[in-house]
């Protein structure tokens, strides 16, 4: 016979419904504000409305999803109790990819698993989230908060992201279009973004550690302090720097009329196993590489960790982005174009390398 009680509560089982009822009402005021005219009604609906009108005004609208999650990124967050910017990196992690094709993200929703809803934290993490969206220009229009206790420590979590965006097919970039002679350009990271952190967790010890334990206390104040080799930045502010969003400047840089022909989006593989993805089959990237020194600077932290795990240049552009978030490639002519423009936004764009006759590979010119 069973000896479990006759009478057990949602509450009794570890499911605060009444914290969570307060953590929407936490979140609706930021979740408005990334609002766009085509959202239809607010949150807490069982689906997110949007209207597809303006899509008529395209030749051939095409939608394009993209989904993704933070990692294990959010593992230092948790021992460094800083929530307010992986929310950002979720975000950033989706309209990121989409982006590649020249879509324009529409709308974006989240779902944040943790291990007991407290409505202040909740609203630290969707504040990330809602600020990454006004970034990109996407409306959150919904999610999901679901508590997992007994699955998950009362203070872990973990997140996932979706966004859908439109671009119209005959101004959809296509790898296809590279040809030997396009030149490659580079935009800056803000740091390592949302990638490698598994080897990251493990140069700067922190595997193993949880999270509201003295061990994590000591373990915070170590990461806090300012390091010389990142110019007096901390470890800890170096590597919560939230992801990039590129979404504003290439969507005015397409519409701009400059010649593109693809993007890519510097995620997990690094550069050595993203940029490929946007080469034709007959066509080479040869990246500007002198030993451990890119063609550009690097952000100190990235050169720091790779130090530290003892990398191989090769092994370290196959890990990191070394400090290129996003990659154009466009025909040599309409390279100073590109980067004109580019740096009437605001922004630092410099040249990555050139495309050569090939298979579809990422070589460096210190291995030609």
């Amino acid at each position: 016979m069973s000896d479990t009680p006759k009478h057990v509560t949602y509450e009794d089982a570890g499911v605060d419904t009444a914290e969570g009822g307060r953590a929407v009402d936490a979140i609706k005021q930021m979740v408005a504000e990334t609002n766009r005219p085509e959202v239809i009604g607010g949150i807490g609906g069982f689906g997110g409305l949007f209207s597809a009108a303006a899509l008529k005004d395209m030749e051939d609208p095409i939608l394009i999803s993209g989904t993704d999650g933070v990692g294990t990124k959010l593992v230092l967050a948790q021992i460094l109790d800083r929530h307010e910017t992986v929310g950002q990196d979720l975000v950033a992690m989706c309209v990121n990819d989409i982006l590649a094709s020249g879509a324009e993200p529409l709308f974006f929703l989240d779902y944040i698993a943790i291990g007991h809803i407290e409505a202040d934290h909740m609203a630290k993490i969707v504040k990330g989230v809602a600020d990454g969206c006004k970034l990109a220009g996407c409306a959150l229009v919904g999610g999901e908060m679901a508590e997992h206790p007994g699955v998950m420590r009362p203070d872990d979590y973990d997140m996932a992201g979706f966004t859908v965006g439109v671009v119209d097919r005959p101004k959809m970039l296509d790898p296809a279009n590279v040809r030997p002679g396009d030149a490659i350009i580079g935009l800056p990271s803000s740091g390592v973004h949302s990638n490698g952190y598994s080897l990251v967790r493990r140069v700067i010890g922190v595997d193993g550690i949880v999270p509201g334990t003295p061990e994590a206390d000591a373990k915070r104040a170590e990461l806090e302090q300012p390091l010389e080799e990142l110019a007096g930045r901390s470890l800890a502010d170096a590597l919560l720097e939230p992801t990039r969003i590129y979404v504003k400047p290439i969507l005015e840089l397409l519409r701009g009329g400059v010649t593109v022909h693809a993007i890519a989006h510097i995620t997990g593989g690094g550069i050595t196993e993203n940029l490929n993805r946007a080469l034709a089959h007959d066509v080479d990237a040869v990246v500007e590489r002198d030993g451990e020194q890119m063609g550009w600077d690097m952000p100190p932290v990235i050169s720091y960790i790779s130090r530290q795990a003892g990398l191989t240049p090769a092994e370290a552009c196959k890990t990191f982005n070394m400090g290129v978030g996003l990659m154009i490639i466009c025909p040599a002519e309409e390279e100073a174009g590109v980067i004109a423009a580019l740096e009437a936004m605001g922004e630092r764009p410099f040249h990555v390398g050139t495309c050569v006759e090939g298979t579809g590979k990422v070589v460096y010119t210190d291995e030609r």
